[in-house]
């Protein structure tokens, strides 16, 4: 049973970021387009528990589009240039490409099993856009700056800026849309209409990277110089990533003692650095939200997921990867779906309804203030 809090957001982003990479896992370990549809259908109804009317809501579709996209490209060019003989279903012109580039053929028999087996991994990869729509539709960006390291400000503040490209651009583009409309008088004028969308949406973007950058330089980012920590941090850092790439090499080479020992002092290394460059950084955290118990239930219910899912795998279930040759549909095993169900876990608590109307009626004003902006 589904219950509403008077808190705007239920779980905490710590709590968002496990499931999240939980269900990035269960995409990686179940890839039949069953299971990857049933991680798709959990994360759609978790936006549409969570996430606010806003484009971070908005841009959980196209997102979702985007991934349809790319595994059309996969096909496409899985098509082209993969042949194996089996269940050829037409055939195309061929050619082949210079040595330079590979030396690979062009065209030529276009197969089911070829097609349909990139169809299925290009559907791994809607499954993982899906997971993370609905991460960066649901999860508090500010408190995921606020709960990272202190070693690590600057790149979560610069991955918050990153992951609000998206839905701010979908934001731009339907309020230009907008105000072209009103222009019109909501008549639909194709001629230039690519043009009057497309100059309104790059203008806003700059206005808005011009004001985030004087915020910053106002606030003296970045401004801070070193201190002596800061510097033993950098070295630290530096002999971690010489350690693990000696470690890397040495796994190719098949030593593994050598690799082992690399790895855990590549390890201590990276953590020491962290730990130093953490404790040197005196950022003030105003208003801090921590996790609490139901959040580390969450995160722990969660883990539950893809933990089922390895065991399965262990215990040899034929269901979890689906291969177009023999050519088959793909089974379904109640035990492999039951095992998805700590996915559904945050729908237990959902966002306070009036907090959800309020949201909806402030971006409405947003939207038409920044309508009027454009036009």
């Amino acid at each position: 049973m589904r219950t509403p809090t008077e808190t705007p957001r239920p779980w905490h982003s710590g709590a968002w970021s496990v499931w999240a990479l939980a269900a990035a896992a269960c995409v990686q370990l179940a890839p039949s387009p069953v299971y990857v549809a049933l991680v798709i259908a959990v994360a759609w109804l978790v936006v549409e528990a969570h996430a606010a009317d806003g484009p971070y809501r908005h841009a959980f579709p196209a997102l979702l589009g985007l991934g349809v996209a790319f595994a059309f490209i996969r096909v496409l060019i899985a098509a082209l240039t993969t042949h194996n003989g089996l269940e050829v279903w037409f055939t195309l012109p061929q050619t082949t490409v210079p040595d330079v580039l590979g030396g690979f053929t062009l065209g030529g028999t276009v197969e089911a099993t070829v097609v349909l087996q990139s169809l299925a991994s290009g559907f791994t990869i809607v499954g993982m856009m899906a997971v993370f729509g609905a991460f960066n539709a649901v999860a508090s960006h500010y408190e995921l700056v606020q709960s990272s390291p202190r070693a690590f400000h600057e790149l979560g503040l610069i991955t918050t800026v990153a992951l609000a490209f998206v839905p701010a651009t979908i934001e731009s583009a339907h309020t230009a849309s907008e105000s072209d409309r009103a222009r019109t008088g909501g008549l639909v004028v194709r001629r230039g209409r690519l043009l009057r969308t497309l100059v309104p949406v790059l203008e806003r973007g700059m206005e808005r990277a011009i004001a985030l950058s004087e915020s910053m330089d106002a606030r003296g980012f970045g401004a801070t110089p070193a201190a002596r920590t800061d510097r033993v941090a950098g070295w630290f850092g530096l002999g971690a990533l010489l350690a693990l790439g000696g470690a890397f090499v040495a796994l190719i080479g098949r030593a593994s003692p050598t690799a082992a020992a690399l790895g855990f002092v590549g390890a201590a290394l990276l953590v020491a650095a962290v730990a130093l460059a953490s404790r040197a950084d005196r950022r003030p955290r105003y208003r801090l939200r921590r996790m609490e118990g139901a959040d580390w239930v969450l995160a722990a219910v969660s883990v539950l997921a893809p933990l089922a899912l390895g065991l399965c795998s262990v215990a040899g279930a034929d269901s979890l990867v689906w291969r177009a040759s023999p050519l088959a549909w793909p089974s379904f095993d109640p035990l492999v779906a039951l095992a998805l169900a700590p996915l559904l876990a945050p729908l237990l608590r959902v966002p306070d309804p009036l907090w959800r109307r309020r949201t909806a009626i402030v971006a409405v004003f947003r939207r038409q203030n920044s309508g009027g902006v454009v036009a």
